[in-house]
């Protein structure tokens, strides 16, 4: 791949948005060709309008695009997916939330997300390559939902081991595995 076909990296962010110390901050700020969907104003708990905002991302990148998904963004990824059909040259999935499952306190329940478009998780094969990167003690989601959402949407597994959430209430800041699993992508 030549320099002017290098993809752009679009970083998708959970429902937190950007958080400043966050791994997809810090790595946007890092990445020559790298740019973020912008935070919602409002709806910021509807799946439409953050599908909406990622496929408005989309559109403004001329050429390859890989995806940066972390969290509820892997969500809104999979869901994304499931009505576009735009080229992404590959996606890279870390630490899902399973929303379909009660969330620690703190984050919205179960039907508030369901009220909100959330349920339920698409399970189709998602149409690029794509590594999921599993958490093992992932307050957000059980290791072996993770692996089984993986399998469903054709993608590589990586196990992370004891990460958490990969937040930075879990210690990261930067995480450096996520350049190289890019790096994979490309």
């Amino acid at each position: 791949m030549t320099l002017d076909s290098t993809p752009t990296v679009l970083i998708v962010p959970g429902l937190r948005d950007h958080v400043a110390e966050h791994w997809q901050t810090r790595l946007e700020r890092t990445l020559p060709k790298a740019v973020s969907v912008a935070p919602l104003e409002h709806d910021k708990l509807s799946r439409a309008a953050r599908v909406a905002a990622l496929d408005a991302a989309v559109a403004r990148i001329d050429g390859p695009v890989i995806l940066v998904a972390h969290s509820a963004g892997v969500m809104i990824t999979v869901h994304w997916a499931q009505q576009h059909r735009r080229k992404i040259h590959g996606a890279l999935l870390a630490a899902p939330a399973d929303l379909e499952q009660p969330l620690p306190a703190g984050y919205p329940d179960i039907d508030t997300l369901a009220e909100n478009g959330w349920h339920p998780v698409p399970r189709r094969r998602l149409p690029f390559p794509s590594i999921v990167g599993a958490s093992r003690n992932d307050p957000l989601a059980r290791f072996e939902r993770v692996t089984d959402m993986a399998y469903d949407w054709g993608s590589r597994l990586v196990d992370l081991g004891e990460v958490g959430h990969l937040n930075p209430a879990a210690g990261f800041g930067e995480w450096p595995m996520a350049k190289t699993l890019i790096q994979q992508l490309i």
